[in-house]
C-alpha cells in the first residue's frame, strides 16, 4: 500500500481465507451469550505459536484486555490459545468481570494442558454487563472433546456484532524458495477510532519468524492499515489486534521485507472491509491531504476531516460543500494558507486559491453518489501527505446505535 493515496501497492490480499494456511484449529459456535447466534471462538496454535499484539489505548479498558496484555507479557509472547466471544464486552464489570477473564483462561489452558498466560482471551459487545463465562467454559469443554474443526470463516463469523457480514483476506509470499501464508479475519462496523488498531482483529502466518521481528511487521503494518481508519471517531474499550506466527525455527531477518508488504495487504483489506461495513454506511471514502508543511500535520489534516461529522453527512447525501471540507482542515491544527488550498471530489474541483470554482451542481452531485469517493486536498504549504478511510454518516447509524442495548 502506498502512503500517497491508501490504495495498495505491491502484496496484493484475497479477501478469503488461504487454504494452504496451517499450524491453527479454529472452532466456531454458540455458548449462549447471544440468542441463536454464533458467539465463541476458539482458536488453537498446534503447537504454541509466538505472538504480537497491541491493545487499546482508552482509559476505560475491558478485563480481557488488561488480562491478555498481562499473559503476553508473562508468557514471553508464546501463545497456546485465543477465546473469543461477542454479545458482551466484559467491560466496567468490576472484580467479577476479572474473575470470568481469568476463569475462562484457566479453563482453556487446563484443556490444552498449557500455562495460564499461554491463553489469550477477548470480548466483544455491550458493556457493563456481567459476563456469563460458564457457558464459555462448558462449550470450551464440549470442544475439547472434538477431533475436527469449524474453520476460520466459521470464526470470523462468531465475533461478529453489528456487523453485516465476517471479514476475512489471505496472501501469501516466497521466501527461500517456500511459499508462506498469511490469513486474517476482524470484526468492526461501529465505535471504529483507532487509536492502536480496530475492534478485534487476529492474523496469522505459518512463516516460523522471531518475536522481535513479528512486533516490528505488525508496527509497520497496523501503521497502512487499522491505523488509517474511522468510522465513528470512537475508540473502542476492547480493541486488540494479534498476530500469530507458526511455531519452529525461525527465518533469517531478511524475511520481513516480503513477510511484512503480505501482512499489510491482509490487515489493509480487513481495514477496507471494516470501513466498507460501517454501520449505515453507504460510501467508501478516501480522504487524501497533500501539500502540508509537515507529516504530522497532513495526518492532522486527514484525520480531521475524516471525523467530520459536517462531511460526512454531505458525502451521505452526496452534496458536493466543500466548505465543510475547508473548514475540517482548517480547525485541524495544519498551518496553512487558504488563500493557496484546493479542494477536490471524485476528480472535480470545487475550490481553488481563495475562492469556489463554477461547477454543474447536477453533476457533482452524480459524481459523488457513487460507492466510492475520495476527497483530495491540497494545502500548499509544503510537500508533506496522508490519507484516511471513512464512510459516510447515514440515518441507519442512528437507528443502529439508538437502540443497541435493547
Amino acid at each position: 500500500m502506498s502512503g500517497r493515496d491508501g490504495k495498495r501497492g505491491g502484496a496484493e490480499a484475497s479477501p478469503a481465507w488461504p487454504a494452504n494456511l496451517g499450524g491453527f484449529r479454529f472452532l466456531a459456535g454458540p455458548c449462549g451469550i447471544k440468542e441463536a447466534a454464533a458467539d465463541l471462538a476458539w482458536i488453537i496454535a498446534e503447537p504454541a505459536a509466538r505472538c504480537a499484539a497491541v491493545f487499546t489505548t482508552n482509559r476505560l479498558q475491558a478485563a480481557p484486555v488488561r488480562l491478555s496484555r498481562e499473559n503476553l507479557r508473562r508468557g514471553g509472547g508464546r501463545v497456546r490459545a485465543l477465546v473469543v466471544n461477542s454479545g458482551n464486552a466484559n467491560c466496567a464489570t468490576g472484580a467479577a468481570g476479572r474473575r470470568a477473564a481469568q476463569a475462562t483462561a484457566r479453563s482453556a489452558a487446563q484443556l490444552l494442558a498449557c500455562g495460564r498466560e499461554e491463553i489469550l482471551v477477548a470480548s466483544t459487545g455491550v458493556i457493563g454487563v456481567p459476563l456469563p463465562w460458564k457457558r464459555i467454559t462448558a462449550q470450551l469443554e464440549r470442544w475439547s472433546r472434538r477431533a475436527d474443526e469449524d474453520g476460520a470463516a466459521a470464526a470470523a463469523q462468531a465475533i461478529c456484532t453489528t456487523d453485516t457480514r465476517p471479514k476475512l483476506a489471505g496472501a501469501s509470499f516466497r521466501f527461500g524458495g517456500r511459499v508462506y501464508h498469511v490469513g486474517g479475519f476482524a470484526k468492526g462496523a461501529g465505535m471504529i477510532h483507532p487509536r492502536m488498531a480496530t475492534m478485534l482483529g487476529f492474523l496469522f502466518t505459518d512463516a516460523p519468524l522471531a518475536l522481535p521481528l513479528l512486533r516490528r511487521c505488525l508496527r509497520q503494518a497496523l501503521a497502512v492499515s487499522f491505523h488509517r481508519i474511522t468510522v465513528d471517531g470512537d475508540t473502542s474499550t476492547n480493541d486488540m489486534v494479534a498476530l500469530l506466527a507458526a511455531a519452529g525455527k525461525p527465518l533469517a531477518p531478511a524475511a520481513a521485507a516480503v513477510f511484512t508488504p503480505a501482512l499489510a495487504a491482509v490487515a489493509a483489506s480487513l481495514a477496507r472491509q471494516i470501513v466498507c461495513d460501517g454501520e449505515g454506511a453507504r460510501r467508501f471514502v478516501t480522504i487524501t491531504v497533500e501539500g502540508a508543511r509537515t507529516a504530522a500535520e497532513a495526518d492532522r489534516a486527514a484525520r480531521a476531516i475524516a471525523h467530520s461529522p459536517l462531511v460526512k453527512t454531505a458525502l451521505a447525501g452526496a452534496d458536493p460543500n466543500w466548505g465543510r471540507i475547508l473548514a475540517a482542515a482548517g480547525y485541524s491544527g495544519a498551518r496553512f494558507d487558504p488563500e493557496r488550498a484546493e479542494v477536490q471530489a471524485n476528480g472535480m474541483v470545487l475550490y481553488r486559491r481563495g475562492r469556489a470554482l463554477p461547477f454543474d451542481e447536477g453533476e457533482a452531485k452524480r459524481r459523488l453518489d457513487v460507492k466510492e469517493v475520495e476527497v483530495r486536498v491540497r494545502l500548499g504549504a509544503g510537500r508533506a501527505r496522508a490519507w484516511m478511510w471513512t464512510c459516510d454518516l447515514t440515518e441507519a447509524y442512528i437507528h443502529i446505535n439508538a437502540s443497541y442495548r435493547t
